[in-house]
């Protein structure tokens, strides 16, 4: 990795914020208690030409995960922005790990970004970099690690995603699962408290589609690592609500899936149309809501 550095150079400029690098130090910050929201959205308002939220408000806790979904331009990757701190709501708070983003400056907002790891639609790889660069770009950023022990991590992440011997390719030479679980890999390398999914199975083939939901589901259960999943894709939805992972004492992982929706736990719904929080509950509120709107979106 003795040339990332340099490479990073090259493409530092207006990416570090996206990926939630957090190169100087800042004062640490409160966390939230452990029993409160690690995520907490309280009458959020949005515009820009038009209205995009519109009195959202939602809490996530530590462990737990929501799937959201809505038709296009309901304001589903919005959410993931403004826990990002990317975009600054009009009225209304947004709390992470106790932190209102909404009103930090960028400084502050970099140490939030680095309790979050962020998977995007494409993959976001930088083409110019292999597979080993990307995963380790953000470790190197932050310079917290030696080149020695991020090359440990990155072989540690790629391992997790079913990728190590991919290590010295080059973005161009991956299908797009492959591309995705690599991103995946990357936003995982810092260990972050929070993971965003922003439709990561779509465009993808179903086979593929449910390796990528089986890999939400890993770092949900082994990590137990926080997470929100935006998607359209309902058959995805319920594969990361219905399966669960573990793994055995001889390390082995064993995938469990429940077909009772009744009996589920640990994930949540909500559902947005045109800004507004339409639907929350469980898988099983929502798959026998009496909602029109419901009734045909799931049709």
């Amino acid at each position: 990795m003795g040339d990332l550095l340099r490479k990073i150079q090259e493409v530092k400029e207006g990416v570090s914020d996206l990926l939630g690098v957090a190169p100087a130090a800042t004062e640490p910050r409160e966390s939230a208690a452990p029993d409160e929201p690690i995520v907490s959205f309280r009458d959020v308002h949005l515009s820009f030409d038009r209205p995009i939220l519109r009195g959202v408000s939602f809490d996530l806790h530590r462990g737990g995960t929501k799937i959201v979904l809505g038709g296009s331009g309901s304001g589903k990757t919005t959410i993931l922005r403004l826990i990002l701190g990317l975009l600054k709501p009009d009225a209304g708070s947004i709390r992470v790990d106790g932190a209102d983003v909404g009103r930090l400056g960028e400084k502050d907002l970099r140490e939030v970004r680095l309790k979050i790891g962020m998977v995007f639609q494409e993959g976001a790889l930088f083409d110019s970099m292999t597979v080993g660069e990307n995963v380790g770009y953000r470790l190197l950023e932050d310079g917290g690690l030696s080149e020695e022990d991020v090359e440990s991590r990155v072989l540690e992440m790629l391992g997790f995603v079913g990728l190590q011997a991919f290590y010295d390719r080059m973005p161009s030479e991956l299908s797009g699962g492959q591309r995705r679980r690599v991103a995946v890999a990357r936003a995982l390398a810092a260990r972050p408290q929070i993971m965003l999914y922003d439709e990561p199975t779509t465009g993808l083939d179903p086979i593929t589609a449910t390796t990528i939901t089986d890999l939400i589901v890993k770092v949900r259960d082994l990590d137990g690592v926080t997470s929100i999943l935006v998607t359209h894709q309902l058959r995805d939805a319920f594969n990361v609500a219905r399966t669960f992972v573990y793994r055995s004492a001889d390390g082995e992982f064993t995938h469990n899936v429940i077909d009772k929706l009744d009996v589920l736990a640990g994930t949540e719904f909500m559902m947005l149309r045109e800004g507004r929080l339409q639907f929350e509950g469980t898988p099983y509120e929502l798959s026998s809501s009496g909602d029109p709107y419901i009734r045909e979106f799931l049709s």
